[in-house]
């Protein structure tokens, strides 16, 4: 299908910083007694926004907290992440994505970023992105975290395309969902490449440029 746009999620998409994340997450419990379950991250908490990810954590480590100890935690726990993440480097984006979206982008086709997440300035400074993009959309200018649609939504609005025009690269499960609460089509691959929702089921990301013709 011929699609005028493509929207990728941030977080093992173009770039895995799920590794920070988890170290993240594992200090926070280490510092607060608590043991902390990979699985949890990997199954539940990918994709979603810091707060939501926040009560997914204290869901399964048993804390309760005051609204304000949940501003506190999220805090912390995103001033882990984002001193991490300054050891990116260009090299940290692979040769099979730059090749891909570079190949995409010769199609005529826009290239956006949809992201829950706070980091992507960050990380797409790292990576030497920061002017590569049509349109990014994160967690600084949506108020609604996936599984809502409205960061995909604004991104394809950003680019004067409708989603009917694009096509969302998804890893999430949370994503995948909503790629299609927005009614996009959607190309899911890692985690959520078996997910019964999706359009297309990537084995690996340079598949994409068999789709996007």
């Amino acid at each position: 299908m011929r699609y005028r746009g493509v929207i990728f999620a941030m977080d093992g998409i173009i770039c895995s910083t799920d590794r920070y994340h988890i170290k993240a997450w594992q200090k926070l419990a280490d510092r607060l007694n608590v043991p902390f379950d990979v699985t949890v991250y990997n199954e539940q908490m990918r994709g979603l926004s810091r707060m939501d990810s926040l009560e997914v954590f204290l869901k399964h480590t048993g804390l309760t907290c005051s609204e304000a100890e949940k501003v506190a935690l999220s805090a912390e726990k995103h001033g882990y992440v984002a001193d991490m993440l300054e050891q990116l480097e260009p090299d940290d984006l692979s040769d099979e994505v730059r090749s891909t979206m570079r190949t995409i982008r010769r199609r005529g086709v826009k290239l956006g970023v949809g992201s829950s997440s706070t980091n992507v300035p960050t990380i797409l400074r790292r990576l030497d992105l920061a002017t590569f993009f049509d349109a990014v959309c994160d967690g600084n200018t949506v108020r609604h975290a996936k599984p809502d649609p409205e960061v995909f939504q604004r991104c394809a609005g950003f680019m004067g395309l409708t989603p009917s025009e694009c096509l969302v690269v998804e890893n999430a499960n949370a994503g995948v969902q909503a790629a299609l609460g927005g009614r996009f089509h959607c190309a899911a691959l890692g985690d959520a490449k078996d997910n019964r929702l999706a359009t297309y089921h990537l084995k690996t990301f340079a598949d994409l440029a068999g789709i996007v013709d």
